[in-house]
This record gives structure tokens, sequence and C-alpha cells, in this order.
């Protein structure tokens, strides 16, 4: 299963320095969210899970005010198995394992051009689960923003790993 992780620099830092992701929530193409888009071919249900998974890495953003104010995705491979489909959220499931860099496909990160949209869009997190508009416009203008793609053995060189 095609997996989408969302992360923050700091985290993928500590990630690619372990060798692997953690155990955790992630995003996918569950049957839930088949049944949801049911006019998407299989790339645009990718898509719609990585969007997913950019708007989680908000949170995490959210829950470190340190961390630079980049999305970062990290998409990875993972049996089945090792994955269970949660019932609160169309592509939201549970990674059970470890997920090592051997096993990712990807990392998609914003630029360092979009730090005030994400930063607008991590002040706007509260306001917009209460429902005002204009925050919720803010969360959809960081969705609308574009994560460049990295091949994994570039990821060490964005964060000057390696």
């Amino acid at each position: 299963m095609r997996l989408y992780l969302p992360a923050t620099l700091p985290l993928l830092a500590t990630w690619l320095q372990e060798g692997q992701a953690p155990p955790g929530a992630a995003h996918a193409v569950t049957p839930t969210l088949r049944e949801w888009y049911r006019e998407g071919g299989e790339e645009e249900l990718e898509y719609v899970a990585q969007l997913a998974a950019a708007r989680a890495s908000l949170d995490l953003l959210d829950a470190d005010p340190d961390a630079p104010r980049r999305r970062v995705v990290v998409a990875a491979d993972v049996a089945d198995l090792d994955v269970a489909v949660s019932p609160d959220d169309r592509s939201a499931v549970a990674v059970g394992v470890p997920v090592p860099v051997s096993q990712w496909a990807a990392g998609m990160v914003d630029d360092e051009d979009s730090d005030v949209v994400v930063s607008a869009a991590v002040t706007a997190l509260r306001a917009a689960a209460a429902g005002d508009a204009d925050a919720a416009f803010a969360l959809d203008e960081a969705g609308a923003t574009e994560l460049g793609w990295y091949a994994v053995q570039e990821l060490g060189i964005l964060l000057d790993l390696g």
C-alpha cells in the first residue's frame, strides 16, 4: 500500500538519521476514499491522499513552533497487513511498523517561498476548525500550494545532512 506520511523538516531529519519513520498516522487510498471519490482515477486518488497528509503536516507544524513553516510528506510503500484503516477519516490510516528509508518512494516538501502561506494556515487551524470562513480560506490557500518533489536520495541534501 502506498502511504503518505505527514512530517516537518525536523521530523524528516530525525527519520533520515534513524533510517526509518516510526509507526503512526498516515494517509492512503482507502476503500472509504475510493467510495467517496468514485469518479477519480488512481492518480487522482493518490493526490487526494497526499493532500490529506500535507494538511496533517500543518497540525505537526502547529505542535512545533520552532519548525520551519514548510509542509513535508513522505511517500512510502508498506505491506497492507501493517496498516489499519481509520473509520474516522476518508484517507487516514495507522501504520503499525516502522517504515525504513528503503521503502520510501519520494519526499514532497514546500519550497522556502511557501512559508508565508503555510504560516498563515498554521495560525488559522483552530479558527478554521471552529467554522471561520476566512481561516478555512487560509487552509485552502496552503492546500493549493504545490509541494516540490524530491527523490529519496535528495532529501539529505535538502536538509544539509549529507
